[in-house]
């Protein structure tokens, strides 16, 4: 009896499972295209550094405002009107980019990125919670490391297929001076795609509406004075309160390492700049499954967390100090087997990836450890530490614009971010009080 009502559980989950999937990777999508649409509009715009990590910006700073909204909105109308909703609110962020791109006012392409950080905000509120809870418990870390891979994965095909519609029209306009008429039909390349992409969000939004998944129950939400208590309660705990900075410093390298590294090889006049992210993001994939493979059979959470921290300061130094002029990583890996030559600094920005696949999964447990009441009140601090997506890649434009290295030298922000990493790892989290 039980296994049959195991095997009918397992049945049920399928069919949410794979809705959840496709969520996941159009939300990878989405989010990994900044990658190869920042070094665009920077060619389009002639922006510099500073102005172009804008547009990184005003994307993950929606993760700020509408993170607490968006969990309003999910008590309001449910977690699977909540994602639909949310679809909704990127297919209108999509569209915006149409007269952005028709009028190339700078602005616009900046609302039309931060409607489409609240819409992907929505729709991660909604869609993450199915994750854990649909399925049985003692699988949901396998399932949460599928959803990841997934959403890592859309990052590999976004920058390649960006670049397969728009970018490889072109490749010949890299390092050269645009011309007004070269710059309307660039930046008119855009419109379809993103049309389409509108499109393709607003008609699978319906479907999640229309389709069998089911509602999970909705939690009641306390009064604001509780809440306020329990945030207070909560970061009167070290290794949370650490914890959260150690998120909001992590994914802001991350974001650095996976959407800029486009603007850089620009810089560098590389010709498939466009698909520059998908080479963070495969580093991000390997990591993963090393992760998986690794925690906690051989390494525990926190030596991983060190290992990533340590790689991470040791790469950062390689791609200030590097020469951009040395091809060697790429003659002895990518050249023999077909891939292109390219310069060793762009593929150790690459190789962040790595150091930035377990930092993620490693911080949530160790930060969350001996939490119990005030383990949700702790996991949505944290989830709000994604805004450090937003500043890591202003930083480094700030940077950029203010050292004789040029952007080169503004990957030195990463510096301190691993540090801190690191003396979390090794102490941080093991401070029980702050007395």
């Amino acid at each position: 009896m039980t296994t049959s009502t195991d095997t009918s559980t397992q049945q049920n989950s399928v069919v949410p499972m794979a809705i959840v999937a496709g969520l996941f990777f159009i939300l990878g999508f989405a989010t990994w295209l900044n990658g190869s649409l920042m070094p665009y509009l920077k060619q389009i715009l002639d922006l510099n550094a500073f102005q172009a990590s804008l547009i990184i910006f005003s994307f993950y700073i929606s993760v700020t405002f509408t993170a607490l909204p968006s969990a309003w909105v999910i008590r309001k109308v449910g977690y699977k009107n909540g994602m639909a909703l949310g679809m909704a609110v990127m297919m209108i962020a999509g569209l915006l980019f149409i007269p952005a791109a028709k009028t190339q006012v700078f602005a616009l392409f900046l609302f039309a990125q931060l409607v489409m950080g609240a819409g992907q905000t929505l729709l991660q509120t909604a869609v993450n919670p199915y994750v854990v809870r649909i399925g049985p418990e003692e699988s949901a870390a396998a399932r949460v490391s599928i959803m990841g891979i997934l959403n890592k994965g859309a990052g590999v095909v976004a920058p390649i297929v960006f670049s397969a519609l728009i970018l490889d029209s072109f490749k010949d306009l890299v390092g050269t001076e645009l011309t007004q008429t070269q710059i309307n039909t660039m930046a008119d390349s855009l419109v379809f795609p993103y049309l389409g992409m509108a499109l393709f969000i607003g008609l699978l939004g319906f479907l999640v509406k229309k389709s069998p998944l089911p509602e999970l129950e909705r939690e009641e939400s306390d009064s604001e004075g509780a809440d306020k208590k329990h945030i207070k309660e909560a970061l009167s705990h070290p290794r949370l309160a650490l914890g959260v900075v150690a998120i909001f410093l992590y994914v802001a390298v991350e974001v650095i390492a996976g959407d800029t590294i486009g603007s850089f090889a620009l810089s560098l006049g590389v010709e498939s700049y466009g698909v520059m992210t998908s080479y963070t993001m495969v580093c991000m994939v390997i990591g993963y499954v090393i992760g998986i493979i690794t925690i906690p059979r051989f390494i525990s959470q926190a030596t991983a967390l060190t290992i990533s921290a340590v790689l991470g300061l040791i790469l950062t130094v390689l791609i200030v100090t590097g020469d951009t002029s040395s091809y060697a990583i790429s003659e002895a890996l990518l050249v023999p087997f077909g891939g292109v030559a390219l310069p060793d600094t762009l593929l150790m920005i690459a190789f962040l990836g790595l150091a930035n696949a377990i930092v993620w999964p490693a911080v949530w447990p160790l930060a969350l450890s001996g939490m119990g009441k005030l383990t949700s009140t702790g996991s949505a601090l944290l989830v709000m530490g994604i805004a450090g997506g937003a500043f890591g890649p202003l930083f480094w434009g700030i940077t950029s614009s203010a050292t004789d290295l040029g952007q080169q030298g503004g990957y030195m922000v990463m510096f301190p971010c691993y540090l801190f990493i690191l003396f979390y790892a090794v102490k941080g989290h093991k401070i029980e009080s702050w007395k």
